[in-house]
């Protein structure tokens, strides 16, 4: 009995002891470190969605000002595959991404955690040769295909094709980026890209036809984006999670209201160097109120487990895991029953 009475004011002390070591270390973080893929074609970088949004409004930047935290953008050109690597190496703190990079990462062991769903349902489009006849997946059969490896094309391909009851092997595919795949789509270098958005450039130029996107697939192929936390950032300091997850909620407010559609449009057209035609040709027939909910719901994490499980059975990772345990709602959830101000255009904020 007086070993039991004398070991709960040393749990009690153990208990402070860490309590305080753990806000001392909070107290040490002078910068929070964001990982984004850059889509620009352009000489500044871009996200689009709401990562541009936030960007533009500050609403991070000033929600940690008062602590003198610092917020770093780091841009990505390497897209997915370069930002797993900065997680695991401890070099960034968040990672705005698509699905199938995030999924790589937590499938080859890096400790992420899955804080929000950043967009989902994102079309994407075919582009091939034009004149070429080409309408269906099926026609393209033995030909040249460019796809970005390692981001959330690839598994979007994968799924596309799936629909179609095809697979990756029936395609001559080459590894570029967007920008590569363009030019060499231009200049007759391949046959056919499968990308985002950015195609529809081409298309006006008469350098490409687009017979082919995910609407037409039922969806099939459509791509959801997600914002991750490194593990070790999550568990040391979550009370820094939970504010930054609050922050971006007023911005992720205004994105929704499908009324700020062509602010967004110019936003994203000005920051990535696209023309507003080709994002307004992308969004005319889309709601963002769906598209950036943020919830990580029943059909957000099903979507996502779908393509882990894609993603296993086409041989694009090693080994499977479950989706919802990896979800992390706890700051999310919290974050949304408290009243949100989403007045503010980003224009206001500069």
């Amino acid at each position: 009995m007086s070993r039991a009475k004398s070991f709960l004011p040393k749990a009690a002390l153990t208990l402070a002891a860490l309590l305080v070591s753990s806000l001392a270390w909070a107290d040490t973080v002078k910068e929070i470190r964001i990982a984004v893929p850059d889509i620009s074609a352009g000489p500044t970088p871009s996200g689009a969605g709401i990562v541009d949004v936030l960007r533009e409004r500050q609403d991070l930047e000033k929600e940690f000002a008062k602590d003198g935290i610092k917020i770093r953008w780091d841009f990505f050109k390497g897209a997915g595959p370069a930002i797993n690597e900065a997680l695991a190496n401890g070099q960034e703190d968040f990672a705005y991404l698509g699905d199938f990079p995030a999924i790589i990462g937590k499938a080859s062991g890096l400790d992420t955690r899955l804080l929000s769903a950043v967009a989902r349902d994102v079309k994407l489009y075919l582009a091939v040769q034009p004149g070429s006849g080409i309408t269906t997946f099926e026609a393209l059969k033995g030909k040249r295909v460019a796809i970005f490896r390692g981001t959330a094309t690839q598994l979007s391909f994968a799924s596309a094709l799936a629909h179609q009851g095809l697979k990756e092997s029936d395609f001559k595919v080459v590894n570029l980026d967007y920008n590569a795949a363009n030019a060499a789509l231009a200049a007759k270098q391949i046959d056919a890209t499968w990308a985002g958005a950015n195609v529809i450039a081409l298309k006006a130029r008469g350098l490409a036809e687009v017979p082919l996107t995910t609407v037409d697939l039922n969806g099939a192929g459509s791509m959801q984006a997600v914002l991750l936390g490194r593990g070790a950032f999550v568990d040391a300091h979550p009370e820094l999670v939970a504010r930054l997850i609050k922050a971006q909620q007023p911005a992720i407010e205004w994105l929704r209201n499908d009324a700020h559609k062509q602010d967004y449009i110019n936003l994203v057209s000005r920051l990535a160097s696209f023309p507003a035609q080709l994002l307004e040709t992308d969004a005319e027939d889309q709601s963002l109120v769906k598209i950036f909910a943020p919830q990580l719901d029943a059909p957000f994490l099903d979507n996502l487990q779908h393509s882990v499980n894609l993603a296993l059975e086409a041989k694009l990772i090693r080994k499977g895991f479950e989706v919802k345990p990896w979800a992390d709602p706890r700051f999310l959830d919290a974050a949304l029953q408290q009243p949100v101000t989403a007045t503010q255009s980003p224009q206001a904020s500069r």
